[in-house]
């Protein structure tokens, strides 16, 4: 019975590394998202059926992929599709040698990058709505399960069933081809495929809603995936800058939180406790993206950030000046109210709280920031560091009336009842 169990979770292990490859392999055989995945489901259960009395194979990718491989003809054979299919998937197994697993990994390895690529530009198209990409994105490449992502995001598990069907059907009407574009339209996509990782690791290093501060899986599989697309798109340096700015902003998350699960600002963490290691990874990263220089893009930009804080050995040390003129630099590329805010922030720890809160004033009624939460805590903090003290608990209170995350609502109205001598 341990054997058993043993290979079971070896066979796990395996699927959670391969899935991804196998289904991008197998729809660029296909051009079926949908039916690709139900053949590499298939290919599982060949696995979970054989592995356990001939034991995990050396190359347990190649060995899947091929199952999945003859899954297909068996499917067109039974179901007497066009011949032209049948043979189209035929050609791709008459040179393999039966059995042979070096052959079968070697194939795989052939195609597999370019397969991965096609399925991460494919999975998040602009023919998508942003969630539909975050929610297909996380299913195909991040091996997700449904119930996994609809917990993630607070949302229905039909809800998310339902946006990932209509997703794979959206695709399939639209014609979208199974390829990574070319010239602008290669930017253009790339920009969505940044963008779904980022709102990914967003969402889960501040959770917009439910009980917990912060959600680490999803922080883990947007880095996870960033690394993958680093690995296959190595020219591009707002992959790499990105990737460095999920790992700078990740380093500090066994900070974040006491023993209770509430939140610490930044200024009072132990960053004795920052992970050193995520640090210098973060930091050659964000090197890469600024020595591959094609003027700094936004992910860069707040990687460079990032970079500020994880470099300061004490919060005293930070360089405001520094991260202030950053958040210039990045209004200037990519304007947004969200933004100068931050600006305005790094404004008040560099030149004091009276530099700052006209800048935040001048913002307030940018219809952008009219529900969000933030700008008020923002605005409390300011009014209290210059004694203002009940203009800023209502501010605090404004903005704990408006954030649906519960440990973010009770420090929120916490610091709206600190006494005006604290």
């Amino acid at each position: 019975m341990s054997d058993r169990r043993e290979t079971d979770r070896a066979i796990n292990a395996v699927w959670r590394l391969e899935q991804a490859r196998v289904i991008a392999g197998l729809t660029r055989m296909v051009r079926d998202i949908s039916l690709a995945e139900e053949l590499a489901q298939d290919a599982l259960m060949a696995a979970l059926r054989t592995w356990p009395e001939t034991g995990v194979p050396n190359n347990p990718g190649a060995w899947l992929m091929q199952a999945g491989k003859r899954k297909a003809i068996d499917l067109f054979r039974h179901r007497k599709m066009a011949s032209t299919k049948l043979e189209q998937v035929g050609r791709l197994l008459e040179d393999e040698v039966p059995d042979t697993e070096t052959a079968l990994h070697e194939q795989l390895d052939d195609d597999v990058g370019d397969d991965l690529l096609r399925l991460i530009f494919t999975s998040c198209h602009p023919v998508l709505p942003a969630e539909s990409r975050v929610a297909l994105t996380l299913r195909l490449i991040g091996g997700l399960t449904t119930e996994e992502i609809a917990r993630a995001f607070l949302a229905n598990d039909t809800t998310i069933g339902q946006r990932i069907v209509r997703a794979k059907r959206t695709i399939a009407e639209a014609g979208v081809p199974f390829e990574v574009p070319r010239g602008e339209e290669r930017q253009d996509r790339l920009a969505s495929v940044l963008g779904v990782l980022y709102l990914i690791f967003n969402e889960g290093y501040s959770a917009t809603a439910g009980e917990d501060w912060m959600r680490p899986q999803l922080c883990e599989e947007a880095m996870r995936m960033g690394r993958i697309l680093a690995g296959l798109m190595p020219e591009e340096p707002e992959v790499h800058g990105l990737l460095a700015l999920m790992e700078l902003q990740h380093s500090r998350a066994g900070a974040r939180t006491n023993a209770k699960g509430e939140p610490i600002l930044l200024p009072d963490q132990n960053r004795a406790m920052w992970d050193q290691l995520m640090i210098r990874r973060g930091l050659e990263g964000l090197l890469r993206a600024q020595r591959l220089d094609r003027g700094l893009g936004p992910y860069t930009i707040q990687a460079s950030i990032a970079a500020c804080h994880a470099r300061a050995r004490q919060a005293e040390d930070t360089d405001w000046a520094e991260i202030a003129a950053l958040y210039g630099l990045l209004s200037r590329a990519t304007p947004s109210p969200v933004i100068e805010l931050n600006r305005a922030v790094a404004i008040s720890m560099a030149q004091g709280p009276a530099f700052a809160l006209p800048l935040v004033d001048a913002i307030r009624e940018e219809p952008a920031l009219k529900n969000y939460h933030l700008l008020y805590g923002v605005r409390g903090d300011l009014l209290r560091k210059l004694g203002r003290h009940a203009e800023a608990s209502a501010e605090f209170r404004m903005a704990a009336g408006l954030t649906r995350n519960s440990r973010e609502r009770a420090f929120l109205l916490a610091r709206a009842d600190e006494p005006s001598d604290s």
